[in-house]
Formats: C-alpha cells, structure tokens, sequence
C-alpha cells in the first residue's frame, strides 16, 4: 500500500513524478520502465512501489499533479479580480511553465489511452473543470468588449493545444527559456484575441 502522505512523502511523490514525465517523454509510457524512473533518482524499485503501486498510478498521478495547478490557478485569478486578458495571461504563464519547468516538456495529454476507464474518466473530469474555466474567461472578455466576438468553445481548444504542442518541439539546451516562451505564447495567444488583433506584451520579464 503506498505511504502516507506527510510533507516528506509529498514531496519524494513530486520528485517521481517529474522524473516519470521525463521517461515518459523520452520513450512514451509503454516504452519507460519502472526500474528507469527509479534508477534516475538513486531509487529501487520496491523503494518506488511504497509510494505508488504501478506505473499507471504513476501516469494518473502525473495528471492530478497537473490539474491540480491548473485547477488552484484558476481560483486564484477568479479571485484576484484582474480583468479576463490578464487572468488569460497569468494561465497562459503558468501553463507553459508547467509543461517545460515542472514535467519536464511533457504535453497534459501525455499518454491518457494508457489508463483504465475510471482513471481516464477521473483525468476528463477535471481537464473538464479547466476547459470550463478558460471558456469563461474568454466569454466574459466578450462581454466586456476586450477581446472580439468568437466561439469561446474552439478558442480554448486552439490556446491549449498551442501550448501543449510547445512539447514536441521545446529544446532545453535551446536558446529560449520557459519565460521567454511563455511570455511570446502569451503575447500572440491573448494578443490575436483582442479587438484589432494587436498583442499586449504584458508586464517585463524579469532578468533571467
């Protein structure tokens, strides 16, 4: 049975996972074993088994670690007040860093075939709840006239596969960081949004 959670334990979790989105990147779920995840952080096997029991617990978890960030921000900005392009931005940010920084450039559909029905069932449910919250700050952008008129539906569609796609091509030995990527995303994501189409460079980045 896995452990339970304490700080520690949460925390040796959250290395095991990035080290599975780096195998799972690199040789696809099916491809990584569990002895290459574990052998990436001086761990045994069995040392790995005490905190999940498979690699598809593995592989859920990697997304409920995922989409609870995504899921938290949204309630932030909601809460924050900011008006919807720079709640939009702040996702858009955020989303980036979380693909290239915390999984390593591993897209959020990393490998969903791979796990059973009522995983599978559980990961939609919540991508759902962020899918919901996008359209609604792309709708209330309309309605407050920031950005032009559209199907808030197909817009969220095209801003989260832009960014996952940032996946297949991401280089970490390249030129660009994550921020430098995040903040061009977010610039000609929100900025094409906007009445007139012209980006909003937002506030600086800072010094890297």
């Amino acid at each position: 049975m896995p452990v339970q959670q304490t700080p520690a334990s949460a925390d040796r979790r959250t290395e095991i996972l990035k080290s599975a989105a780096a195998a799972f990147r690199r040789r696809g779920y099916h491809g990584a074993s569990v002895d290459e995840i574990a052998s990436a952080l001086a761990m045994t096997k069995g040392n790995l088994y005490y905190y999940f029991r498979n690699k598809e617990e593995i592989l859920f978890a990697c997304h409920e670690y995922s989409l609870d960030i995504l899921v938290t921000l949204l309630d932030e900005v909601r809460v924050e007040g900011l008006p919807p392009d720079q709640q939009l931005r702040k996702l858009v940010l955020a989303f980036v860093h979380l693909i290239l920084d915390e999984l390593h450039g591993t897209a959020l559909t990393l490998d969903l075939q791979a796990l059973s029905p009522p995983l599978l069932r559980k990961v939609i449910a919540r991508r759902d709840a962020v899918d919901r919250g996008l359209r609604r700050l792309l709708q209330q952008g309309m309605d407050d006239g920031l950005f032009a008129p559209g199907d808030p539906k197909m817009i969220a569609f095209a801003m989260m596969g832009a960014v996952n796609w940032i996946a297949k091509w991401y280089d970490p030995a390249g030129p660009m960081t994550s921020q430098a990527i995040g903040e061009s995303f977010a610039d000609y994501l929100i900025g094409g949004l906007r009445r007139g189409g012209l980006p909003d460079s937002g506030p600086p980045a800072p010094a890297r």
